[in-house]
């Protein structure tokens, strides 16, 4: 069993990352640290997961460094120096993602291929979150905005109820319309995407992984 520090652990994402490492032994992960933003990191772990907030990501890092321990942040709205200090690490196995769901990462690939396929289209895009989310446009948007070369000062904002999280994005011409969406129904999605990732990134080389290479791997192994 490989130990597990959950930085961020009352949050939402944090207690179900929790309980499902807790549940889920066939996992080969067991949470042996619990901490929050601020606090000292006392105890054993191989690995840190991280979903809290920017600060407690730089936090996190630092953790995982002084320690030798792997690192997944799935926290979004990071400082653009922080990523790069991240895409930069060659010490301990880090990743990184705005939106650890691999249907995300699928979408993002199938939206890269419409937009070559329907050029001179005019293309709008639109993320709906919960009233609770205080970045926007989301980690993800701005994410595939970049994956698409899209302004992201033109993406569309939307904060109501509880929505986990819906990300669209338009082509359109005077004949059709093409409206292609990824609906998260349940944050779970990303808590079970979080720790299987968690469970392949422990056992890595030292360096910089994302989506890609996860999803590159895991299609060979």
């Amino acid at each position: 069993m490989k130990k597990v520090l959950i930085n961020g652990a009352q949050g939402k994402m944090g207690a179900m990352i929790t309980e499902l490492i807790t549940k889920n032994p066939e996992y080969g992960l067991q949470v042996s640290v619990k901490r929050e933003v601020g606090q000292s990191a006392e105890g054993d772990f191989n690995l840190v997961i991280d979903f809290s907030q920017p600060d407690g990501a730089l936090e996190a890092y630092q953790i995982a460094k002084d320690n030798k321990a792997a690192l997944l942040i799935g926290t979004t709205n990071l400082p653009a120096s922080f990523i790069e200090t991240l895409k930069a690490e060659k010490n301990i196995p880090v990743f990184f993602s705005p939106n650890v769901s691999i249907g995300v990462y699928l979408f993002t690939e199938v939206l890269k291929y419409a937009q070559s396929m329907f050029k001179g289209y005019e293309r709008r895009m639109e993320e709906i979150h919960h009233i609770h989310k205080k970045d926007a446009p989301s980690g993800t948007a701005k994410n595939l905005a970049a994956a698409l070369d899209f302004p992201v000062e033109e993406v569309k904002s939307v904060r109501e109820g509880e929505v986990v999280g819906t990300h669209t994005f338009v082509l359109s011409s005077d004949y059709e319309e093409i409206i292609l969406s990824h609906v998260a129904k349940k944050r779970l999605l990303f808590a079970e995407s979080a720790v299987l990732i968690s469970s392949w990134l422990v056992n890595q080389k030292p360096g910089f992984y994302d989506m890609k290479n996860f999803v590159e791997r895991k299609l060979i192994e």
